[in-house]
């Protein structure tokens, strides 16, 4: 299994996406060994259970919280595995990195990161939270746009968070003065995290301003320069998808998605949803239901 989401083939037609897992039941103890080339780079975080692996001539134990960049091209040997195996795994590119990276020196700073020799970094708490709930944001999206033919800006914020979130991480723990960035950059992070985790009940851009100490304004003209999208716009797109996730499930009727979103009520949602998607929360239900139910 492990071999079918590491050494996976980007066709023409995958160019512009990136390969996102959550694995939650992993049981296999044993492995006969055998070697294999990493085709993209591919970021591995352990949620529980344990994993005795090589790449080139590095051993690694890994176990629950440790993260670890894998390296295109990588030589990748599993050798055992213990206990009941949960893991996030993020796979993408060199060209998909340039091509929806926010700027070069993000990319950049990626590249020194897998140039280094692998190396596992035992996260903290903190850190492990939010770094998992940004593969499940990327996860949740991949899945939402599954239908379509190209990459929704949303999952693009998405991906460069976790590129902001690893440079941060390999910052702090390896000490490495190259990856640091600069502040602007830090409060586009920690707005995007944010957003992340209260999207759902927050829609103001003064609640988001305020969570990271400064104005209103002064977050919009950072987030708009490094991102190029304003505040609202942004928030508007993450309550948009939380809407679309909601709506996949039949038993919530659409005034208790309204309000689990702070909508005044059932109409204002459908409103707004109506002025995103051109479809009403109930039709875009329907054809939901429909291209799943034709696949």
């Amino acid at each position: 299994m492990i071999k079918d989401l590491l050494h996976i083939e980007f066709n023409d037609e995958d160019s512009d996406r990136m390969h996102i897992h959550i694995i939650k039941k992993y049981l296999i103890k044993t492995t006969d060994k055998k070697s294999f080339v990493v085709n993209n780079f591919s970021i591995l975080l352990i949620k529980s259970g344990s994993i005795r692996i090589q790449i080139k001539d590095s051993t690694q134990q890994m176990s629950a919280k440790d993260l670890l960049v894998i390296p295109k091209n990588s030589l990748f040997t599993l050798h055992e595995m213990k206990e009941k195996l949960q893991l996030f795994l993020l796979s993408f590119t060199p060209e998909f990195a340039f091509r929806h990276s926010f700027s070069r020196q993000l990319v950049d700073t990626f590249y020194l990161l897998t140039a280094k020799p692998c190396r596992k970094i035992k996260l903290e708490e903190k850190d492990f939270v939010v770094l998992s709930l940004i593969y499940k944001l990327i996860y949740y999206l991949h899945k939402e746009a599954e239908a379509q033919s190209s990459l929704t800006e949303l999952q693009r914020i998405s991906f460069n968070l976790f590129l902001y979130e690893l440079r941060f991480i390999f910052a702090k723990y390896t000490n490495n003065p190259v990856s640091a960035f600069s502040r602007k950059e830090r409060i586009v992070i920690q707005f995007l995290t944010v957003l992340a985790i209260h999207c759902r009940k927050q829609h103001s851009a003064k609640f988001y301003a305020g969570a990271v100490f400064i104005t209103s304004g002064y977050l919009n003209r950072i987030v708009k320069q490094i991102t190029g999208k304003n505040v609202k716009t942004i928030i508007e797109e993450a309550i948009l998808t939380e809407a679309k996730n909601l709506l996949q499930d039949s038993q919530l009727t659409i005034a208790a998605i309204a309000e689990e979103l702070e909508f005044s009520n059932g109409s204002s949602f459908g409103v707004f949803f109506k002025r995103h998607t051109s479809f009403s929360p109930s039709e875009y239900r329907s054809n939901t239901i429909e291209r799943f139910n034709g696949r």
